[in-house]
């Protein structure tokens, strides 16, 4: 059974401009991630799917004698006229693999053991769940609409007991090629969570994003600072 997990990487992003290729810790977030997932014995292969030109120089330069490879993007792919059902069609289709990982180096906290730890209970699931995602606890109160989703206002609880709602963080999906294909999604019809802490679920979207997961990248991680009690 083959393991691959892939790296999307898209030219240009929007809110974060080349977030995955700009200065971050000292190195790239895109190197940061490839680092990473060398550490994972489980898997077989890791390509890089991507449309910039910088990612595969990146690739060929740095890891051309590795499990790493890189795959062109078209780039209707990396366009914002391709919808995220689309996208994960194509990468399912484009992906020889069994089994694929969803990788984004934008969850530059994700440890090597938490990849290895979740592929092992994927694998280990009986086909239970079709698919497995990492989340992040939310205890918020939530309103949509001008209605409370989560909470009655008139009998408001204290936080921590609020109901038990979790948000996919991307940080680490698993699914089978043949699910992804048909759902179209990385995530399908029976989902198996797995919460992961605070740091490990961070995941960059903003420039404040950017910042801070730097930040505490260079205390707890190069600096090996204890910055949580």
């Amino acid at each position: 059974m083959k393991i691959t997990a892939v790296v999307p990487i898209r030219k240009g992003s929007q809110r974060v401009k080349d977030k995955n290729l700009r200065p971050f810790a000292g190195i790239t977030l895109l190197e940061n991630k490839l680092n990473t997932l060398l550490n994972v014995p489980e898997l077989d292969q890791i390509i890089v799917n991507t449309n910039s030109d910088e990612a595969i120089e990146i690739v060929k330069a740095k890891y051309a004698d590795s499990k790493i490879r890189y795959q062109r993007r078209e780039e209707y792919y990396a366009s914002s006229q391709c919808s995220g059902s689309d996208f994960f069609r194509h990468l399912g289709e484009v992906t020889e693999t069994d089994i694929f990982v969803y990788t984004p180096c934008t969850s530059p906290f994700i440890k090597a053991e938490t990849y290895s730890r979740c592929i092992k209970q994927y694998l280990e699931s009986n086909e239970s769940y079709d698919c497995l995602a990492s989340v992040s606890s939310v205890k918020e109160f939530l309103w949509l609409e001008g209605k409370p989703l989560n909470y009655d206002p008139k009998h408001a609880p204290n936080s921590q007991e609020l109901p038990d709602v979790v948000s996919l963080n991307f940080g680490v999906s698993i699914i089978s090629r043949n699910n992804l294909i048909s759902f179209a999604n990385i995530i399908g019809n029976t989902p198996q969570f797995v919460l992961i802490d605070e740091i490990e679920s961070i995941d960059i979207d903003t420039p404040l994003d950017f910042y801070i997961a730097e930040q505490l990248y260079n205390k707890l991680i190069i600096n090996n600072e204890e910055v949580l009690s």
